[in-house]
């Protein structure tokens, strides 16, 4: 393999330079100024500070509403990515059976995956609607009055369908993606020893699926603590009160709302702290079951 050598020895650092800036500005820099708001009471009109330690973790670890949203939020996490890899995945194995039509069907699969999430959620809104919502008519039908915004778990629920209605695109895309990947030479073997679908799926196809598998759990999670905001943001209506949020969420209703910079800064590190933390323990206890072909 040729090297590749840089007639200056400082060229390659330019070229980092602006990759690095952008990281810096944007990724860096706010998360310093985070951890340092959260040891300090902010004044809300940006006329000083006061530093209280650790007072500011140990009311949000002590307070009640916290520990419910975060309930919350490792229920809402699950569901979505549970549901969003599971219909995702079930969806391209049908996919990748289609001779006519793949590439409408993919089309219109793909088509959701270019909604932005505000206005998935007001999509949600229409779709849970109290008075024209065709999914409250059909419900209405089996005996369920829902009551988005009342209820909290009409509300819960109607924001795990649309979070998962969403990303189910994107982990389709993915998912057919590998199974197209999947030689012919191994599927007509293990067609061939193993006559039923069903079996030869869970023994052969699924764990050839595994890199892929193990990208979108991360990539999910991810999605159900931080991108789903703006459909949170919609679905609530600005007007939480007891409905459910998440702890984005949270973080920017007590920062931006209730003027708590302090608290908000110290509920975005422990937030950093867990996503990170599960980030670790995803690679170093998952990857080890994959293999990597």
């Amino acid at each position: 393999m040729k090297k590749v050598q840089f007639q200056s020895p400082w060229l390659p650092y330019l070229l980092l330079l602006p990759q690095l800036g952008i990281v810096t500005v944007f990724f860096l820099w706010p998360a310093a100024q985070a951890i340092q708001s959260s040891f300090y009471l902010e004044d809300p009109f940006g006329f000083g500070s006061t530093y209280v330690g650790l007072d500011n973790f140990k009311d949000m670890i002590t307070s009640t509403d916290y520990g419910r949203v975060a309930r919350f939020t490792a229920v809402f996490t699950f569901f979505v990515t549970f549901l969003s890899l599971g219909l995702a995945l079930l969806l391209a194995v049908k996919a990748d059976k289609v001779l006519r039509g793949a590439s409408s069907y993919k089309t219109l699969l793909m088509w959701v995956y270019a909604v932005a999430p505000p206005v998935a959620g007001l999509i949600g809104v229409l779709l849970f609607d109290q008075h024209v919502g065709p999914i409250v008519d059909l419900f209405a039908l089996f005996g369920w009055k829902m009551q988005i915004g009342v209820s909290y778990f009409d509300t819960s629920f109607a924001m795990i369908v649309t979070a998962v209605w969403k990303q189910i695109p994107v982990n389709f895309i993915f998912f057919l993606s590998g199974l197209q990947g999947i030689s012919k030479s191994v599927q007509e073997a293990a067609s061939i020893d193993c006559r039923s679908g069903f079996r030869r799926f869970w023994t052969v196809t699924f764990p050839l699926l595994a890199p892929t598998g193990f990208f979108l759990l991360i990539i999910n999670i991810t999605y159900a603590f931080f991108d789903t905001f703006g459909i949170i943001d919609v679905i609530v209506k600005n007007e939480p009160g007891n409905n459910p949020v998440t702890l984005v969420y949270k973080v920017y209703l007590d920062g931006f709302r209730g003027n708590d910079l302090g608290g908000s800064s110290a509920q975005s590190v422990i937030l950093m702290l867990m996503v990170f933390i599960l980030t670790i323990i995803q690679f170093r206890l998952i990857e080890r079951r994959v293999h990597y072909t």
